[in-house]
């Protein structure tokens, strides 16, 4: 830009490995952020498409491992002690679980936890889950 200033960049996905040890570590962290905390299970699932989410959110992997596709579509590996700082905006999709995946989910505001991680404008279709 002319004026010497730079365009805002995009929100980006953020995975802290090795991040905390216990519950009792997560639950101090989400103490200090203020986040509204819950549980997210997920289980058996192929790759969702990349999308965003209109929330800020923390995600903490407390068992199972999988994946999570950042803007570029890369795999980031994920699994027990991980943090994931997912900024309102940040494009970024789970990646096939195998198992289950248990998540502590946290969310900036307090929202329906549906309302918080609904995808937006996703790069392609969703599974279908057959529940």
């Amino acid at each position: 830009m002319p004026d010497g200033s730079s365009a805002p960049s995009e929100p980006k996905l953020i995975v802290e490995k090795h991040y905390f040890e216990t519950r009792a570590e997560v639950m101090e962290d989400i103490r200090d952020t203020g986040y509204w905390p819950t549980t997210f299970i997920s289980k058996r699932s192929p790759e969702l498409p990349v999308h965003h989410h209109d929330h800020d959110i923390i995600g903490y992997v407390i068992e199972g491992e999988t994946y999570l596709l950042d803007e570029d579509e890369k795999r980031v590996p994920i699994g027990p002690g991980d943090r994931l700082v997912i900024p309102k905006g940040a494009w970024h999709a789970e990646g096939e679980v195998i198992d289950r995946v248990v998540y502590i989910v946290s969310v900036g505001e307090a929202v329906d936890l549906l309302q918080a991680i609904m995808p937006r404008e996703a790069r392609g279709p969703f599974p279908s889950f057959g529940v």
